[in-house]
C-alpha cells in the first residue's frame, strides 16, 4: 500500500471490512495484526502518524462463535479408533481438550516447557507474546496430562519438539476425518479443543478467575464468553424438556 492511501477514511473503511469479513476473535486478531505493521511504518518514518488511531473495531469475540465438545462427545471421540489414525494427532488434540493450550503453542511446545518434577507445563503464549507483559501461563499437570505428553526420550534435548506436527492444513483434515468418524455431527477446528476445555471446565463448577489463568487471558471479560455459552447450554437443556399439559398439574 502506498503512504499516501494510508488515511483515515481509508482505515475506517478497512475497519468495516474486517467486521463483516470476519467473526469472534478473528476480528480484532487482524486488525492489531495490521496495526502492528503501520506502527513500524510510524517507526521506520515511511508515514509520519498511524491513521489507525482513534479507530475502533467491533469484535463479537464476547459470543462464543465455535462449536464445542461435550464431556461425553469428548468420550466418544477418544474412544473412536480407525485405519491410519495419527497417533501424535491424537495426542496432541487430546492436550488441547484438557489444559486449552492454543494449536500455535502446541506445535512449539518442547520438552523444555515441562517440569517432569513438579508436574508443570509453562510456556509462553506466541499469539501474545510481543503484545502482553502476561503471557506466560503455567498448568498444572496430572497423571493423565503426563501420559499424554510421554516421558521425554532418552538423548533429547530440551529444545526437542514433544508434537512433531504435520502442516496446519494437514492437521486439521485429520481433525475432521477423526471426528467424523466418531459421529459427531459438528464443525470442530483445533481451536474448537481450546473452546471446549474452558466450557467443561466452567460446567465443572471451576472458578471463571482459574480458568482465565489456565488460558492466559490477560483480563476476566475474555473468559466471559464461555459462562455466557454455558448459560445458552442450559437454556437449551431446558427447552428440550418433554412438553406437558400444565393444567393437570
Amino acid at each position: 500500500i502506498e503512504p499516501k492511501y494510508l488515511n483515515k477514511a481509508m482505515m475506517q473503511r478497512f475497519s468495516h471490512y474486517i467486521e463483516k469479513r470476519h467473526k469472534g476473535e478473528g476480528i480484532r486478531t487482524y486488525w492489531q495484526r495490521f496495526k502492528r505493521l503501520i506502527n513500524y511504518a510510524v517507526e521506520q518514518k515511511v508515514i509520519k502518524e498511524s491513521p489507525c488511531r482513534g479507530i475502533k473495531v467491533v469484535s463479537t469475540d464476547d459470543i462464543l462463535s465455535k462449536d464445542i465438545l461435550s464431556r461425553e462427545e469428548l468420550q466418544r471421540l477418544f474412544a473412536t479408533h480407525y485405519d491410519k489414525e495419527s497417533k501424535t494427532i491424537r495426542r496432541a488434540f487430546a492436550l488441547t481438550c484438557f489444559t486449552g493450550i492454543r494449536h500455535c503453542d502446541l506445535r512449539r511446545l518442547t520438552y523444555g516447557n515441562i517440569d517432569y518434577s513438579n508436574k508443570l507445563m509453562t510456556f509462553r503464549q506466541s499469539k501474545v507474546e510481543h503484545d502482553s507483559s502476561v503471557s506466560g501461563v503455567t498448568i498444572p499437570l496430572n497423571d493423565t496430562l503426563l501420559a499424554i505428553i510421554g516421558k521425554k526420550p532418552k538423548g533429547a534435548k530440551d529444545s526437542d519438539l514433544i508434537f512433531k506436527m504435520p502442516t496446519i492444513q494437514s492437521s486439521e483434515k485429520a481433525l475432521k476425518c477423526w471426528v467424523a468418524k466418531a459421529g459427531i455431527d459438528k464443525h470442530i477446528t483445533w481451536h474448537c479443543g481450546r473452546h471446549s476445555f474452558a466450557t467443561n471446565m466452567l460446567s465443572n463448577g471451576a472458578n471463571i478467575k482459574v480458568v482465565s489463568e489456565l488460558l492466559g487471558h490477560s483480563s476476566l471479560k475474555f473468559t466471559q464468553k464461555y459462562v455466557r455459552a454455558l448459560d445458552s447450554q442450559k437454556k437449551a437443556a431446558i427447552d428440550s424438556l418433554p412438553q406437558i399439559d400444565v393444567s393437570n398439574i
